[in-house]
């Protein structure tokens, strides 16, 4: 018997749609149904790698986190990967197949709902039920035609939808009722009711605002989400917010805690920044992006350079910020400089890529920190990755997800082992790092390993010879994965008191 499933849309984007689907998700676990997420398009630079060594968005890890199985590339079918604003990697049912501009995409985008189908049917015959997440708004009916994310595979696949509503952004009322207003009859009967999301304060004081709504759109409520603290302790899905609390928070001053001080630039293709969650959350660590149009600060203890959609577009984004003076003044005066993926390729001597594999064809000079030059090739790596670090008997496992192969001597000087073999580079002093391998920070003894040198090296801890102030000491936040348990805990017990859970599971059909 196949599943039953119930897809989650939204007035707009960033309005909550991944973290409800997790909640949802971690619920049903709970309550003993199999089931697992489902999001027919993402577009997103932040991947996760399948057991398989396929691609798909991050959320949808979470996601099946959340469900407690393991990730599957059908759960995220097709994922629309931006390498500038105009042209982007598509990757389906896990690999890449082709590099398209946005008018290419457009018009060819609906020959891929068959093989969202095909994973849609995989997944229910698997599972009890699905609970799918759309992309992006319904409403935005100037998108309707080829549609595979919202209502193009709602009705392709008679799921029902709930709406959800952001009234932390204001106007819900009119986003809610405009959607209904926007979309056509056939559409708008997928929509069994609304949900409205990130209330602070009494619910009961948005009353009158919902039974507005009902009254409007012929909905029913299912229920007034609070604000969600708990899913701060969460990855983000993608840049966006990342970039709006760095920008709103802007570049603070150090309070004198002696925390370990890390910044890492905004970089315009980000890609797996979600790197440095556990770093964000470690209490002896003072960790802030640095938002487009602010300078690095000066009293950083390590710069950290995540990865990038594309590598020579990227070191000319960071010239045109001017960081490429603030990175090198940093490592001139001892500072230390992580480089993750693009990062690691950003912080060689020469970025080489004549065929055009990561961006425009042609070569671009590095950051020229490490001895090393990228090559850029077709082939792409994707896979997971067991390590050990190359100066202790620390292990730790992550991923891989690169295009191109990098050479030089600071090889020679190896930041990890995989499968015994040397990985990334470490400049003579070993205070400039490289790798490729993502997800390090996620394993607990790795981080507090990378945490005591660099602590050490800035002067935090002392040597036998000297004490260590207590605000000094290494970081006492162990058990990353743990937490993100008790957080997807803590945001399904919310939902669950929020919403009518049986109301709105007994729709999926």
């Amino acid at each position: 018997m196949s599943a039953r499933a119930l897809m989650i849309q939204g007035t707009g984007s960033d309005v909550g749609k991944s973290i409800i689907v997790a909640g949802l998700c971690r619920i049903a676990r709970h309550r003993g149904i199999r089931v697992a997420p489902f999001k027919p398009q993402n577009m997103s630079n932040n991947a996760a790698v399948t057991p398989d060594g396929g691609e798909i968005g991050r959320a949808q890890a979470l996601q099946a986190l959340a469900a407690g199985i393991d990730i599957s590339v059908d759960m995220n079918p097709v994922l629309i990967k931006p390498e500038s604003d105009r042209r982007s990697q598509i990757i389906v049912h896990g690999r890449s197949i082709d590099r398209q501009d946005a008018a290419r995409w457009m018009g060819q985008r609906g020959a891929l709902l068959e093989p969202v189908l095909q994973s849609f049917q995989r997944l229910r015959a698997g599972h009890e039920l699905i609970i799918v997440e759309g992309a992006g708004s319904p409403a935005e009916v100037n998108l309707r035609q080829g549609d595979i994310a919202n209502m193009g595979f709602a009705r392709a696949a008679d799921v029902p939808v709930c709406l959800l509503g952001d009234i932390d952004r204001g106007g819900v009322i009119a986003a809610v009722v405009g959607t209904r207003q926007v979309l056509d009859a056939a559409d708008a009967a997928m929509i069994e009711g609304f949900a409205i999301n990130k209330f602070r304060g009494d619910p009961r004081l948005f009353d009158e605002g919902v039974t507005a709504i009902e009254r409007a759109s012929g909905w029913p409520c299912f229920g007034v989400v609070p604000w969600l603290h708990d899913a701060a302790r969460l990855p983000a899905e993608d840049a966006v917010s990342a970039t709006r609390t760095a920008s709103d928070r802007g570049v603070q001053p150090l309070d004198g805690s002696g925390r370990l001080r890390i910044a890492a630039p905004m970089l315009s293709r980000i890609a797996n920044f979600d790197d440095a969650d556990p770093l964000r959350q470690e209490p002896g660590v003072d960790f802030r992006f640095v938002p487009p149009g602010q300078a690095i600060p000066r009293d950083t203890d390590v710069i950290l350079l995540f990865g990038t959609k594309s590598t020579r577009g990227e070191m000319a984004f960071i010239e045109q910020q001017g960081w490429h003076h603030d990175i090198h003044a940093h490592a001139r005066t001892g500072g230390a400089v992580l480089g993750l993926c693009g990062g690691f390729q950003l912080l060689g001597d020469m970025i080489d890529d004549p065929g055009g594999h990561d961006g425009s064809p042609g070569s671009s000079p590095g950051l020229g920190l490490l001895a090393v030059r990228t090559h850029m090739a077709a082939a792409k790596v994707v896979r997971r990755t067991g390590a050990r670090c190359a100066l202790d008997d620390v292990t730790a496992s992550g991923y891989e997800i690169h295009v191109g192969d990098t050479i030089g001597p600071d090889r020679n000087r190896p930041m990890l082992l995989v499968d015994g073999k040397p990985e990334g580079a470490r400049s003579d002093d070993g205070r400039i790092e490289g790798s490729y391998v993502h997800g390090l920070f996620a394993e607990d003894a790795y981080r507090q390993a990378w945490l005591t040198r660099r602590r050490t090296a800035a002067g935090y801890l002392q040597g036998p010879a000297g004490t260590s102030k207590d605000s000094m000491t290494p970081g006492t936040h162990a058990g990353y994965a743990a937490s993100i348990d008790r957080a997807l805990d803590g945001i399904a017990g919310q939902l669950d008191d929020a919403l009518d859970i049986d109301r709105l599971f007994a729709l999926a059909r």
